[in-house]
């Protein structure tokens, strides 16, 4: 609160009013915020300087009060206004580079003491309370601020794409290329590699002549042989679980003669 203090007692004198105070306390809380003052009313005028104290005739005006501001870096201008009604004031800030207007209604008599208007010391009252209204409400956010909400946006847009990229239906998934395992070789240096799948086909090892349909790979047709062929083979055969090399099809409506026309019996003998 010094810097405030020095702009007080800089312009004490010419305070007549409650609202005059209050006009004091806002524009120091703007130029904290990274401002200083040009001047009054809505135009600029010839040899305009930055400057953070409060510009010459900035209270010649009871009812509206009107100053411009330009931050530190010449990115920004401010234009302030205060219409009076009553008892309270009525604040009006439009930023020029993001042309954002931003308002707040102040009651004077809850921040301002109107009997001591010369004493700095008791002149404001609820400091921290009009601090944090004039922060959420009127003044634009300090450089740090706008750094971190912006950050804060790009982060939620940046999610927010991800989100829509996973749910779009036309998008083609990304595709990871097939893993092929390397298929199980003997060595081929080994001197008795060779042909070792059919010398021992009871191994396990891949490969060989002998075709096994239970043990290929392929799907399963739910034939098992340990059961018989009927007409082939009586059931146990085939041990269960044991290599099988069918010798004709299997399973249900596999081709073959068929009973009605087939010749009699002896019929074969009579040509012979």
């Amino acid at each position: 609160m010094a810097g405030l203090e020095l702009l007080f007692n800089c312009v004490s004198n010419s305070i007549s009013c409650s609202q005059d105070a209050l006009i004091c306390f806002v524009h120091w809380e703007i130029v904290k915020s990274g401002y200083k003052c040009l001047g009054i009313g809505d135009e600029p005028a010839n040899g305009e300087k930055k400057s953070e104290l409060l510009p010459a005739g900035w209270n010649g005006s009871k009812e509206l009060y009107t100053l411009r501001y330009r931050s530190k870096d010449d990115k920004s201008n401010l234009l302030l206004k205060a219409f009076t009604v009553d008892s309270t004031l009525i604040f009006n800030l439009m930023d020029s580079k993001t042309e954002k207007v931003t308002d707040l209604t102040v009651n004077v008599n809850e921040y301002i003491a109107e009997g001591n208007l010369q004493t700095f010391e008791s002149v404001f009252k609820n400091t921290d309370e009009l601090i944090i209204k004039l922060k959420s409400s009127l003044l634009p956010p300090e450089k740090e601020e706008r750094q971190e909400k912006n950050e804060r946006k790009r982060e939620s847009e940046k999610a927010s794409n991800l989100r829509d990229s996973n749910n779009d239906p036309l998008l083609i998934p990304h595709r990871a290329p097939p893993t092929r395992h390397p298929p199980d070789w003997p060595n081929p240096m080994a001197p008795f590699a060779a042909g070792g799948a059919d010398l021992d086909p009871f191994g396990g090892r891949a490969g060989g002549m002998i075709v096994d349909p239970l043990r290929a790979g392929f799907p399963r047709s739910g034939f098992d042989p340990s059961f018989g062929i009927p007409g082939v083979l009586p059931p146990g055969a085939v041990p269960p679980g044991a290599r099988f090399d069918p010798f004709g099809p299997v399973g249900r409506n596999r081709p073959g003669p068929d009973p009605d026309h087939m010749p009699p019996p002896g019929y074969d003998d009579m040509f012979m």
